[in-house]
């Protein structure tokens, strides 16, 4: 048995979902597994799975079980709730969708097995050369197909027609009418047909009457009152008719990221593939772009190395007639670029019915070959006496009508099955032109000036630096093409050729050029490897300016066999949207790039001493990565991501503006200068550092709402502040958060009692364990104990927020600071900060000394202004971000207690912010 399905496994390729609820009651007890495929006249078809079957093999049972011969394009479709997708008929595994349709019962919290998922067959592609007359079995099921569409309002959204065809509900009607009744007329015959194919927001809007009446004149007037018509001919009419008119209905689609190509709206969209052409849809039925078959030249599929790959497609540009123009192309790069490859490449192999002459007259004067100019349209035909091995076709020229063999080679195939237009043949035409020697002389001597070199630049590439001699000086290289006195660390030398650059935008696009310089017709390995990795690194830090944009493309996408040309190119494309970096690289992206890894991972600690692996970009922001991690953990507090704070830890916690790129901010913390000879600062070193996430602001924080959050950050961090002893609480509230911290660490190990006396640092306020003697804190904190027998760990860790959670000093941020300025004041204060504002409080008696609504070196009440100075850099940014905050989330916030103060607040605090930072 499990050979078997071992066999079938590796025969039909690998799963990318876990086994769904049925297959695995299926290997439980061997039977086998049976599914139900329903078809468009209504039968259902029942056929045994395995775990390694797929769609193709289902939709070849389904045809044979219902003698189906026409079978291209249909596909098997999957359904569940409203939602339906296509399969296709292709190594799509079927289990694998159903494991998708029980993972959402999942998300909805239901039982997996309760999956109302369903199995159909239907005509998803039709071919340009369809023909309706070829099978019966697929134009009937065609038909039903389309008749269940429009009553469905599946089949009704003009946006998605051809521009001047409309096969209107009256029409489709009239014809579903003669399908079903003949020619002979009858109302009630009538008022079915109006139930089963006019959609029924239609009938309430003219009601049913009205509804009647239109079909009923429409076929006593129309061309099949006569009978003269079969069944099947008008069915073949209808499905035509569809076909034509709703090429996007009939279409398989493929989710892409342009690479390279015309300017468009957006680079990721839907690229629908059907009969007619390429269309590039924006997922809201809107069409970016249309590529009809006789505008694409040629499709083809380009490697990346191991990396996937991306369909190249090149049509004729639209120009006005007589204005000659290279070819332009677009690379598209989706999950699945073989399947697209292969349905363009297919559709374009059926059309070549004309073809355009590219050489003069016959050669050597033989009387079968047709006499023809070059630009002549000629009209193939299917001749026998002309195998495809002789490479001999036989046409019929359109301008003298006469016929005969004309050599596969000497004409240009135009993918069309009608005649083409004046103004394609102009644009064939000069498409396919020569190049003249004289300007391919001038290419290639032009070219020497872009080639690699082993000497060193005497002046820059750019013409907008020979006026900047100290930009221009800034160049230099790292390719190994030229040996350098004294040997550096990559990190240096990456930092002496993008550290200007990120500072002086001019040298930017000098560095671009220098990089494409050294890698043209470079024979070293070693240094084009280098070259490369220099252009990775450079396309996540700022993109060319918009002149050299398009060369700077072109020059990655003409060299497809590096592997990383392919991620440069979206690099650089990713970096259009977004704003230059503002440092070098950090030495974690140089190291991942010299191992030829692409994909670089972070380790981030949290506040319960735990840490995961996340995956960053050179272009990630703090925003964006804690909302990653604040999504990963399934953190259900509002506004998630914007509440936590990413921080740097080395020798001082450093926390970390959220708008800036993660490693430009962890280069401003982890970099600390290198002293060289003299004191004079040389280059940066990284110093160990560790990345933290935590909660740095505290709205709306009710303990037991959100598990995850409390066990994670808001127990770790607010543990930490009792014990240091910065709340001002009673006795009887210690001695119950004594009992609870206690069950946080020995659970129900009461042999721990006699500890307690030693672990009172970890259980009691610092400031007030000589409050009694260890031997009556153990005693009390035993019967606190007792008292909360039968909680969890976590339960206990829950309940100790719920005690502190009362207090006004909650989740504040505390600062301990010595002050020398004003004499009523203690010499060291605790300065606490939280979304009411700032206060001032005594660590001895917890009793505050003062609120204040500004901070800018001093302290102002409202009855006097006390000058005031901290020797501690950490306020301002906590009191920055809770500002920034209340003025997004005013309403949810409390806004009538904070927003006035503190925006007073923040125009005071704009000096120091300016110097401080956490």
């Amino acid at each position: 048995y499990c050979t078997e399905r071992l066999r079938r496994i590796r025969a039909n390729g690998e799963r990318q979902e876990l086994p769904c609820v049925k297959e695995i009651k299926a290997a439980t007890t061997k039977e086998p597994l049976d599914v139900t495929v329903t078809v468009m006249d209504g039968r259902s078809i029942t056929l045994p799975l395995d775990s390694a079957s797929n769609s193709a093999e289902v939709c070849e049972a389904v045809a044979d079980n219902i003698g189906l011969r026409d079978t291209y394009g249909f596909s098997l479709y999957i359904s569940v709730f409203e939602k339906i997708w296509s399969l296709g008929s292709c190594e799509t595994h079927v289990l694998d969708a159903v494991s998708q349709c029980e993972q959402e019962m999942r998300r909805q919290g239901k039982h997996e097995k309760d999956a109302p998922w369903s199995l159909s067959l239907r005509k998803e592609l039709f071919t340009p050369w369809h023909d309706c007359s070829r099978d019966e079995i697929s134009t009937d099921l065609i038909y039903r197909q389309i008749i269940q569409g429009v009553k469905s309002e599946g089949y009704t959204s003009e946006k998605v027609r051809r521009r001047g065809e409309k096969l209107s509900e009256l029409n489709m009607a009239s014809r579903h009418y003669y399908i079903r009744f003949g020619s002979v007329y009858n109302k009630d015959n009538v008022q079915k047909v109006v139930n089963e194919c006019i959609p029924t927001p239609l009938i309430e809007n003219k009601s049913m009457t009205k509804w009647v009446q239109l079909i009923s004149a429409a076929h006593l007037q129309g061309p099949y009152a006569n009978g003269e018509h079969t069944s099947e001919s008008v069915k073949g009419e209808l499905v035509d008719s569809a076909q034509r008119s709703w090429p996007i209905y009939f279409s398989r689609f493929y989710e892409v990221t342009m690479m390279s190509g015309p300017h468009l709206p957006k680079d990721r969209f839907f690229v629908a593939v059907n009969w007619s052409g390429v269309f590039f849809m924006d997922g809201q039925d809107k069409t970016l772009l249309e590529l009809p078959y006789l505008e694409v030249k040629e499709v083809r599929l380009i490697r990346y190395g191991e990396l996937a790959g991306a369909l190249c497609l090149l049509w004729f540009s639209r120009m006005p007639v007589n204005k000659v123009r290279d070819s332009e192309h677009v690379a598209l790069q989706d999950r699945s670029p073989e399947h697209t490859c292969e349905v363009v490449s297919f559709n374009l192999s059926g059309v070549n019915t004309y073809s355009l002459a590219s050489l003069f007259g016959p050669p050597s004067g033989d009387p079968k070959f047709l006499v023809c100019k070059r630009g002549d349209l000629l009209l193939v035909e299917k001749d026998e006496d002309y195998p495809p091995k002789d490479n001999l076709i036989r046409a019929t020229n359109q301008r003298t009508s006469n016929s005969g063999a004309v050599y596969t080679d000497a004409v240009q195939f135009l993918p069309t099955l009608s005649k083409p237009s004046d103004e394609m043949l102009v644009e064939s035409l000069f498409s396919c032109k020569d190049v003249g020697r004289q300007g391919a002389s001038r290419v290639v001597s032009r070219e020497k000036l872009w080639a690699c070199s082993k000497e060193l630049l005497k002046q820059p590439l750019m013409k907008n630096l020979a006026r900047h001699s100290d930009l221009s000086n800034m160049a230099c290289n790292y390719m190994g093409d030229y040996p350098i006195k004294q040997a550096r660390s990559p990190l240096e030398l990456i930092d002496q050729i993008f550290g200007p650059a990120t500072k002086h935008e001019a040298l930017q696009d000098e560095i671009y050029c220098q990089i494409m310089k050294q890698m043209t017709g470079n024979n070293n390995r070693l240094s084009l490897e280098r070259g490369w990795q220099l252009m990775w690194l450079c396309t996540g830090l700022f993109p060319p300016t918009h002149s050299l944009m398009r060369h700077t493309q072109r020059f990655m996408e003409s060299r497809p066999r590096e592997h990383l040309s392919f991620d440069c190119l979206q690099r650089l494309n990713g970096m259009l949207s977004k704003d230059p970096r503002k440092l070098p690289p950090h030495m974690v992206e140089v190291d991942a790039i010299q191992q030829n890894s692409t994909q670089i991972f972070h380790k981030v600690h949290f506040p319960n001493d735990t840490d995961d692996i996340f995956e960053v970009t050179s272009t990630t922001t703090i925003k964006e990565l804690c909302g990653t991690i604040a999504s990963l953990l399934r953190l259900s507090s509002g506004h998630a991501s914007l509440l936590f704070d990413m921080c740097a830890f080395n020798s001082k916690v450093t926390s970390i503006e959220e708008e800036k790129y993660f490693f430009d901010s962890l280069r401003q913390t982890s970099d600390t200068p290198k002293k060289a000879r003299k004191g004079k600062e040389g280059a940066p070193t990284n110093t160990p550092y560790l990345v933290i996430f935590r909660r740095k602001l505290w709205f709306n924080v009710t303990p037991g709402k959100d598990l995850i959050a409390d066990l994670t950050f808001h127990f770790p961090q607010e543990q930490p502040k009792y014990l240091r002893g910065y709340h001002n609480c009673t006795k009887e509230d210690m001695i119950t958060l004594a009992g609870l911290l206690f069950r946080t660490q020995v659970d129900s190990d009461r042999s721990q009692f006699v500890m307690i006396p030693k672990m009172l640092k970890s259980l009691v306020p610092a400031d007030q364990i000589k409050l009694m003697s260890p031997e009556e804190w153990k005693k009390h904190i035993i019967s606190s104990y007792n008292k909360q027998s039968g909680i969890t760990v976590d339960e206990a860790k829950i309940a100790f927020l719920k005690v502190i959670s009362s207090w006004p000093t909650f989740g504040c941020a505390f600062f301990e600071v010595k002050q020398t300025c004003e004499s009523s004041y203690p010499n060291t204060v605790l300065i606490v900060v939280s979304k009411q504002g700032v206060s001032l409080i005594d660590p001895k008696t917890k009793v505050c000394t003062t609120k204040g609504v500004s901070f800018q070196m001093t302290i102002r009440t409202l009855v006097k202004s006390i000058t005031f100075t901290c020797e501690t850099p950490q306020v301002s940014a906590f009191l920055s971000s809770y500002i920034y905050r209340v003025q997004i989330f005013p309403a949810a916030e409390e806004s009538e207690v904070i927003i006035e103060p503190l925006k007073t607040l923040h125009m005071s605090l704009s000096s120091l912010i300016e110097k401080y930072f956490i």
